[in-house]
């Protein structure tokens, strides 16, 4: 398949994980892939510069994948106001900087251009102990329905993902870390119906198909990559 043939795709946080998946795919199905991770492309930062040089190297943006993110644990009183206004800023406000600086290229695509977002099953279920990660991706959600509706005009989609657990190196370093590892990986295996955690090329595959050109007719939409755990009420 070479449907990304002639596209740019850039992809913050792409260098691990679901950004290192959706890289490795893009790029397999022909696009040409720019890597915007740390520490040149720092989402915390202003991002002009790099994407002015992504876009004079390669001739342009077509596809911006806002992949970076990071995570916290805890109810609503665990986490101090450094730490929200530090996950805020990179999960929500670095979506806003890549856009940002993306926009200009964006629009400019003679495909159309293409966002899409990195939410969470967090965004719309409510979590035990993950209050400011599920605020940081509600807040995802409801921006991706925004941005959808003020780009339509301009020919750019807007569109997120709402991926469940995801076996991921941040997945693996929260596993290390509890009391019984083990245990703790079964239950967040079981919490969904599929009885499994998500891969990060699964995600990849559905960031792909909205930024995809057959996903045309699609914008200010999210897509649950969750195992069924959104929906889905089992009866055992």
């Amino acid at each position: 398949m070479n449907d990304f043939a002639g596209r740019v795709a850039a992809i913050t946080g792409g260098a691990s994980g679901i950004g290192a998946a959706c890289a490795a795919l893009f790029e397999a199905r022909g696009a040409t892939v720019a890597v915007v991770d740390l520490p040149d492309g720092d989402v915390s930062q202003p991002l002009e510069g790099v994407f002015e040089r992504i876009a004079a190297e390669h001739g342009g943006v077509d596809i911006l994948v806002n992949s970076a993110g990071i995570s916290a644990v805890g109810p609503v009183e665990a986490n101090s106001d450094e730490e929200w206004h530090r996950v805020l800023d990179v999960n929500v406000v670095g979506i806003v900087r890549a856009s940002r600086a993306a926009l200009p290229y964006l629009k400019a695509s003679p495909h159309g251009g293409v966002i899409v977002n990195m939410s969470s099953i967090a965004a719309t279920a409510g979590l035990v102990n993950r209050a400011l990660y599920s605020a940081s991706k509600g807040a995802v959600h409801a921006l991706t329905l925004a941005m959808a509706a003020d780009l339509v005009g301009d020919g750019v989609r807007v569109c997120c993902v709402a991926p469940g657990t995801v076996d991921t190196p941040w997945v693996a370093r929260l596993l290390a870390n509890a009391a019984d590892p083990a245990a703790e990986r079964t239950r967040l295996a079981a919490r969904q119906p599929t009885g499994r955690l998500v891969t990060a090329d699964e995600v990849a595959a559905a960031i792909a198909y909205l930024a995809g050109p057959g996903a045309g007719a699609t914008t200010g939409t999210s897509l649950a990559v969750d195992g069924g755990m959104s929906g889905l009420r089992l009866v055992r």
